[in-house]
């Protein structure tokens, strides 16, 4: 029976690191780092996340500003506010939360970020330094993943690696943080036999947001499962994409849904702005 990855628990960890460095950037620097949130409309869980993302930034003694517009802004004040972060010195870590007004071209506003701010790890500079291999503020939700990896004990280099779903804010920066680590990587996605894939591997990465996709009795007996995905059934339960209850006969850890993966986005988000301020004093 697998062991639960218990993200939570993770996360408060890299919480107090990040208070811990907080605390001696004040103290030898006098530097708060400060985070700037954008968010647009009225969307439920836009305003759950950014709520989650306040709260953190708080325990860990940052400075945090929320800047909420009406839906009906227009995409030329949405790019002037953006610059106007990027210009305050105040401000170490901007997010734009998602989704935006399908009027708003998404792409121009997180590439209008500056990306030493990007506290995402969404801009195109700082994805295309991961694909190179260069120092670059990476997406929060695979940086997390490959945190909670460290802390249970495995190590990507010489494992089959199998990342489902390839989107570019959690499958392909997965691949390349897990090939970075030396791992053998699959990116598998809806023209794949899942299945195949799913059965060689070692590490499970699944994103793709269909409750329930892989099946337990594709996982291979001690593989490792990260189950990104969070789907609510018409009863309100949460389930993610992965099958839990088989796939944790028969992996060696699994994460559970909730509580496993999402406590560490917003943890490495607090991380990446705080590396963000340590950059603009060096």
């Amino acid at each position: 029976m697998a062991q639960l990855i218990d993200g939570k628990a993770v996360a408060a960890r890299v919480r107090a690191e990040v208070k811990a460095e907080v605390d001696r950037l004040k103290a030898e620097r006098g530097i708060t780092p400060g985070l700037a949130v954008v968010r647009v409309g009225e969307d439920p869980a836009s305003q759950v996340y950014v709520g989650g993302k306040k709260k953190a930034a708080a325990e860990v003694g940052f400075n945090s500003w929320e800047h909420h517009r009406d839906a009906s802004i227009t995409q030329d004040e949405l790019l002037a506010l953006v610059r106007q972060l990027n210009d305050d010195p105040a401000v170490h870590g901007i997010l734009v939360q998602l989704p935006l007004p399908k009027h708003i071209d998404a792409d121009a506003i997180i590439s209008a970020v500056k990306p030493e701010k990007d506290a995402d790890g969404f801009h195109p500079m700082n994805a295309g330094n991961l694909l190179l291999g260069r120092p670059a503020t990476r997406a929060c939700t695979p940086y997390g993943i490959m945190r909670l990896l460290e802390e249970i004990g495995c190590d990507p280099a010489g494992k089959r690696a199998v990342v489902v779903g390839r989107s570019n804010i959690v499958g392909k920066p997965m691949a390349l943080m897990l090939l970075q680590k030396n791992a053998t990587v699959t990116i598998a996605h809806s023209k794949s036999d899942v299945r195949r894939e799913v059965e060689g591997a070692d590490i499970v990465v699944v994103a793709v947001g269909v409750k329930e996709l892989v099946k337990g009795e594709w996982i291979k007996p001690g593989a490792v499962v990260i189950d990104v995905g969070m789907n609510r059934l018409p009863d309100g339960k949460l389930v993610g994409d992965v099958e839990f209850a088989k796939a944790a006969e028969r992996a060696s850890y699994i994460t559970p849904v909730p509580g496993g993966v999402g406590p560490m986005t917003i943890a490495m988000l607090i991380r990446n702005t705080l590396e963000a301020a340590e950059r603009g004093v060096k």
